[in-house]
């Protein structure tokens, strides 16, 4: 017996068609039926089920035995009309014939014959109502298992052990736990099985409980709890088990060496793995992933060398360990190595190349992967639309919801939620819901990736309804739902009822509100011009405020020009994070706004002094399938002649609409004009005309850029919205703006 439990081998155990000591064992008179019905059994586990007909046909004499055969047959190669057209001609049924038709259908997850075929037997036997629970068992029904279960009229140890199974497959341990109570006789695989679903959902004092009640235990036993122990991190319990234990194999050797790769112990876990009797690949895997983990690359990429034999599953583990440490070179190299890929290959360099920022590589390699003719899983698909998402790449992404919908994937909880956040982050709130509409069963995380989209996007309104729906539903709120919740009333205005949502968050859901919920309270008050209760709900803060609450505080000083209150929050910023560079430049533009340019030129002092480089602004936006970006005063993108006579263009009729620059913006003393120029080539206005000059008509314009939209762009946007009648899309580092009409979806509130 093999050493590790699974849960599979104990159903294939448990259901299986067997022809009870009770059934007559079959008699045959005739040679010749008996050489044919062998013939009919041959060709059907080969697939030829017509020539098993032909030699069906051919027999003289038919007995039921010949018959089941053939039935026998039919249901093996899923052909179950024929099946059922046969069984209904036979001239004589006896129990083994009808047991073996309600089998068949159990075991192909036919349920509603089952049942029917079920109600109509003239007698039923302890397999027959086996079959009825294998066949609810096998497609996760376990209330319907229990109900046949409690109507037999005799039960055996399939039957107990079949439910118990049930029960553990679906989680539902403490009905699994009361069945087990309710009786003392239980065969050893079941002992196992119910401790294997303890291991597993972590009740570990459960489990060990019921390991020590057990009179004889087998390696599966030691190794269930070893395993236990070490996938929980308790070393001290693994190893004292560890050391007990009479009989050990690859397995309880490769749970020890685990046990000590998550405690970090390296060295020791290497100590065990060189003491082992036999080694698999497997143990081979742990300890290589354990120093990939703790960045000792070398030392894995050592042992990886010595394997006799790795396995796949070796090859993606050395690659995930390169791509988390950063090293793509090497990761990229042994992906090119590979003697074979499976879709985990392609999905990790393809997630190491988006973790790394080398979002383009990533779509490359996707597109590769489909050139290869590899499927993709869910996981390939979440790091997909996952790097979609970050570059906002949405035609790309458009064809990766094709094959989502295609491998039936959509409606699943995992990508689904991916979809839902490539749409959010792509500026297409609309087909975001309609994803996410679409979810069949909706987690945690579905409901807070969708309540976020739409508070990021301005419709704080819609969020709030999410918000409501989802209580609806039953679902807890978490405290990712609760910042959310706080953003959108923020974003949206709604002070009150933001006020109302962070005062009622621990009594109504047991929340304590956390850093990120007072930031987000001083954000929602300092908009609104509430200065001073902002200034009030930080002293009152039960913790010490972080950086991100002085900034949110920061940024309300500059909206409503308060310097004072600036001054104090920056001082409080530079102290926790000096090379923030973002507050020094919330507090330059709040000083270059009140025309104190002696203040800026200090900023920019202590800036070099302090080695602090403010991040260089750029647009970007996806025009056929391709990424163009922009700095400002771009002079290198080959269309930029037409795009600066294109903006000029623009610069008249939009001062014909009461377009006025904004040049209070300008962090440079210099003379007005010269700022009208410095503001008229910011990259999001050259991305904007790039995207109006080439994508077709109707069709929205979404930019991304990765600071701040600025004031005087976001002004001059809503006009040129409104000049070439089109719907403007902007996503800039904190939230999304449509643009239509001349409106803004932020009503000018952001």
């Amino acid at each position: 017996m093999r050493g590790k439990f699974n849960l599979r081998q104990l159903h294939s155990s448990i259901f299986h068609v067997q022809r009870p000591t009770n059934y007559p064992k079959p008699h045959f008179e005739d040679p010749h039926t008996v050489k044919c019905t062998k013939a009919i059994s041959t060709h059907m586990r080969n697939g030829h089920c017509d020539l098993a007909l032909c030699v069906f046909d051919a027999m003289p004499l038919r007995n039921s035995v010949s018959y089941n055969a053939m039935i026998s047959g039919y249901l093996r190669n899923a052909k179950f009309s024929l099946a059922r057209d046969l069984f209904d001609k036979m001239p004589h049924k006896d129990l083994f014939s009808w047991n073996l038709m309600l089998t068949g259908y159990a075991r192909n997850r036919r349920l509603r014959d089952a049942r029917m075929l079920f109600d109509s037997m003239p007698e039923k036997d302890v397999v027959s109502w086996n079959a009825m629970l294998s066949g609810y068992v096998r497609s996760g029904h376990v209330d319907e298992a229990r109900d046949v279960f409690d109507r037999m009229p005799h039960k055996n140890s399939i039957s107990w052990n079949g439910l118990l199974a049930a029960y553990v497959r679906s989680g539902r341990l403490e009905e699994a736990r009361r069945l087990f109570e309710s009786k003392s006789d239980w065969e050893l695989i079941s002992c196992n099985c119910l401790m294997g679903g303890y291991v597993k959902r972590n009740m570990l004092g459960d489990a060990r409980q019921l390991f020590d009640q057990i009179p004889v235990r087998d390696l599966i036993s030691w190794n269930t709890m070893i395993s236990g122990y070490a996938q929980d991190g308790d070393l001290s319990q693994a190893r004292r088990l560890f050391e007990e234990s009479p009989v050990r194999d690859v397995f309880t050797w490769t749970a020890m060496v685990y046990a000590y790769v998550q405690d970090g112990m390296l060295d020791e876990a290497r100590r065990v793995f060189d003491e082992m009797p036999q080694k698999r690949e497997m143990s081979y895997n742990v300890m290589i992933a354990g120093y990939a983990q703790y960045k000792r690359m070398d030392m894995g990429r050592e042992l990886f060398e010595e394997m006799p034999f790795p396995n796949i599953g070796s090859w993606n583990i050395m690659i995930s360990g390169y791509c988390q440490n950063g090293d793509l070179a090497q990761a990229r190299n042994l992906f090119d190595m590979m003697p074979q890929r499976d879709s985990v290959s392609w999905a990790a360099i393809i997630a190491g190349y988006a973790q790394n920022g080398l979002y383009e590589e990533a779509m490359n390699m996707l597109v590769e992967m489909k050139r290869d003719g590899e499927s993709l899983n869910r996981s390939t698909f979440c790091c997909a639309l996952s790097a979609c998402a970050d570059i906002a790449a949405l035609e790309l992404g458009k064809q990766v919801h094709g094959q989502v919908v295609r491998t039936g994937y959509e409606k699943g909880c995992l990508v689904g939620n991916a979809l839902v956040g490539m749409y959010c982050k792509c500026g297409c709130i609309d087909e975001a819901y309609d994803v996410f509409q679409g979810v069949q069963h909706k987690d945690i995380v579905s409901w807070n990736t969708m309540l976020a989209g739409y508070a990021r996007h301005g419709f704080g309104r819609q969020a709030l309804t999410v918000f409501e729906s989802m209580i609806t539903a039953g679902v807890k709120p978490d405290e990712i739902t609760m910042v959310g919740v706080l953003s959108a009333c923020s974003h949206t205005g709604l002070t009150d009822r933001g006020t109302e949502y962070f005062h009622s968050m621990n009594k109504d859901y047991g929340i304590t509100p956390n850093s990120k919920h007072y930031a987000c309270m001083i954000d929602l008050l300092g908009r609104a011009g509430c200065l001073e209760e902002a200034q009030n709900l930080i002293r009152n803060m039960p913790f010490e405020p972080d950086a991100a609450t002085w900034g949110a505080l920061l940024g309300a000083s500059r909206i409503h020009g308060n310097m004072e209150l600036g001054e104090q929050a920056a001082e409080m910023v530079f102290k926790m994070e000096p090379h923030n560079s973002g507050m020094y430049v919330l507090l330059s533009n709040l000083y270059a706004a009140s025309g104190r340019w002696v203040d800026v030129s200090k900023m920019r002092l202590k800036m070099r002094q302090i080695g602090v480089q403010k991040t260089p602004g750029y647009s970007w936006v996806e025009v056929q399938n391709k990424i163009h970006t922009f700095t400002v005063g771009d002079c290198f993108h080959p269309e930029k002649g037409r795009i600066y006579a294109f903006l000029e263009e623009l610069d008249l009729k939009m001062k014909h609409e009461g377009y006025v620059s904004s040049t209070k913006l300008v962090l440079h003393d210099v003379e007005e004009e010269e700022k009208k120029h410095m503001l008229k080539y910011h990259s999001e206005k050259l991305a904007v005309a790039f995207g109006i000059l080439t994508m077709p008509s109707g069709k929205p314009i979404r930019v991304m850029k990765n600071l701040r939209v600025c004031e005087d762009c976001h002004n001059a946007i809503k006009h040129i919205s409104k000049i070439v009648g089109r719907l403007i899309i902007v996503r800039d580092s904190h939230r999304y703006h449509h643009f239509s009409e001349g409106i803004c979806s932020c009503r000018d509130y952001w």
